[in-house]
Order: structure tokens, then C-alpha cells, then sequence
């Protein structure tokens, strides 16, 4: 009997702090996602009805704010978003994954050192680089032009990618790299057919931050494109005027500018999280 009754407490104790745990896991989820939700509220109201305080909770919904959107030309920005942002993706992991071969599996002489390199091109705040970067492109006659954009993006992901995939590889068994060239295969072989299934969950955990960077980055696009290259970050901003806010407008633009990461991300999500926890636990 005085076990069963030093017991109680203890299964007491554990219940409250399990059900103290949920409610505040739901609070911060609904704390969080409440901006997202609010923000979407907006974007189906007219204008007259978004800016109003307190907010009218029984305004009409209306599909005008995304027909103008488009109507405004917002196609031109996301296509130009999208082809930045895919494109320097995928030159940065063609790039990012032989060297982090290099540095993990095969490391090369001073590894620590090139890594410590790639780490310090980090260090420097973005808006240092940014006249010199522009006086670059101005000679080149390449200002305005996605592409180039596309390679100060893959500039900017690399050394993160690199980082990333090394730590996905170095959690890859030595030994099947050395079974594989026992049996003849080259380095593009085990790279491309016998590493990349492996380390597949952490080249699309990697790939789809790259995409979010890229698809997210303002400083470089707002000063190095003008309207043939403009990506959807500076279509956001052209909703701040003189004259004011519009709420409504920029709601439905924020909503339309946010979803393609969202679907990228929710496309992905089983890798991502196999991805991100690979070396978290040994």
C-alpha cells in the first residue's frame, strides 16, 4: 500500500507537467501562426475594410485584392524569382557536393583550413560588398540581368552548402567508399550512384534552404536589378508609397510572394527533417 500511494504523487506531478507542456506548445503555435492567419484575413477584404481599427470582424471577403495582384504584372517578378532562385540551387549544389566529398570523406590537405575559409567569407555584412559588386556588374554591362544575379546568389549559398553537405557526408561509412573503388568504381561513380541516395535527405534539406535564402534576399535585388530583373521581394515593396499602406493589396501579394516556398517546403518535409537531424544524434 505505500507503494501504491508513493506513487500517486509522482503520476500526479507527471500529468500536470505533460498537460502544463501541451498548453504551452499549443499557445506558442498559436502565437505564432496568428500573423500568418491575420495577414490572410486581410488579403480577402477590401481596402476600405483592412486599415480599420478595431478591425471590422464582419467585413465582406472579396477575391479583387489577387486579381489585381496579377493584373499589376506580379507574373513578370515571380518568374524572375523563380529562375534565380532554381537556378542558383542547382549551380550551387553541383558545386557544394564534390567539395564536400573532398572535405569529409576524401579530406584534402589543410581541410580545416579551407573550411575556416569558406566559414570567414560569411563574416563580412552584405552591404560592404555591395558597391564594389555594383561597379563589377555596371562594367560588365550585366545590371539588370537575372542571370548574373543568379551567380551573387550562388556566391552567397556556397559556403553554407558546403558546411552543410560536409556534415551530412561525414556521417556516410567510410568503408562504402572503399568498397566501392575495390570494385572499379570512379569518383563521379560513387559520388552520383552510390553516395547521392544516401545523402539524399540532407542535399534537399540543403537545397531548400538555398531556395528560401534566394527566394527571400532583398539588399542585392533591390539595387542591382531594375524592372527587367526584379524579383518578388521588390514587387512586395512597391506596395509601400507616399501615399500610404495598402494593407489589403500587400497582404495578398505577401500571401502570393510566400507561397511557392511554403509548397516547396511542405513537397519536401519528410527529407528536410531526415535531413536537418542526420549527426544530431550519434
Amino acid at each position: 500500500m505505500s507503494k501504491v500511494k508513493s506513487r500517486k504523487p509522482a503520476q500526479r506531478g507527471t500529468w500536470a507537467g505533460r498537460t502544463g507542456l501541451t498548453a504551452l506548445t499549443w499557445f506558442l503555435g498559436a502565437l505564432f501562426f496568428f500573423p500568418i492567419f491575420w495577414i490572410t484575413l486581410i488579403s480577402f477584404r477590401h481596402e476600405v475594410d483592412a486599415g480599420t481599427s478595431p478591425p471590422k470582424w464582419t467585413a465582406p471577403f472579396s477575391l479583387e485584392n489577387y486579381s489585381e495582384v496579377f493584373k499589376a504584372g506580379a507574373k513578370s517578378f515571380l518568374l524572375n524569382s523563380t529562375i534565380a532562385s532554381v537556378l542558383s540551387t542547382v549551380i550551387v549544389l553541383m558545386l557544394a557536393y564534390p567539395a564536400a566529398y573532398a572535405l569529409s570523406i576524401k579530406p584534402i590537405y589543410k581541410s580545416k583550413d579551407v573550411l575556416s575559409f569558406f566559414l570567414s567569407t560569411k563574416f563580412l555584412p552584405p552591404i560592404a560588398a555591395l558597391l564594389p559588386l555594383y561597379l563589377i556588374l555596371q562594367k560588365l554591362h550585366l545590371l539588370d540581368n537575372i542571370f548574373a544575379l543568379s551567380i551573387l546568389y550562388v556566391s552567397m549559398n556556397l559556403p553554407l552548402s558546403v558546411w552543410m553537405l560536409r556534415s551530412f557526408l561525414k556521417e556516410i561509412p567510410k568503408e562504402l567508399v572503399e568498397a566501392a573503388e575495390l570494385d572499379g568504381a570512379s569518383t563521379p561513380k560513387i559520388l552520383y550512384r552510390v553516395l547521392a541516395p544516401i545523402s539524399m535527405p540532407g542535399i534537399a534539406a540543403t537545397a531548400l534552404i538555398c531556395f528560401i535564402f534566394t527566394w527571400n534576399e532583398f539588399l542585392l535585388a533591390i539595387n542591382v536589378t531594375g524592372f527587367d530583373a526584379a524579383t518578388a521581394p521588390v514587387y512586395l515593396v512597391g506596395f509601400v508609397t507616399a501615399e500610404g499602406l495598402f494593407f489589403a493589396h500587400l497582404a495578398a501579394v505577401s500571401i502570393a510572394v510566400s507561397l511557392p516556398v511554403v509548397i516547396a517546403g511542405w513537397v519536401a518535409q519528410d527529407k528536410l527533417v531526415r535531413g536537418l537531424s542526420l549527426g544530431a544524434v550519434k
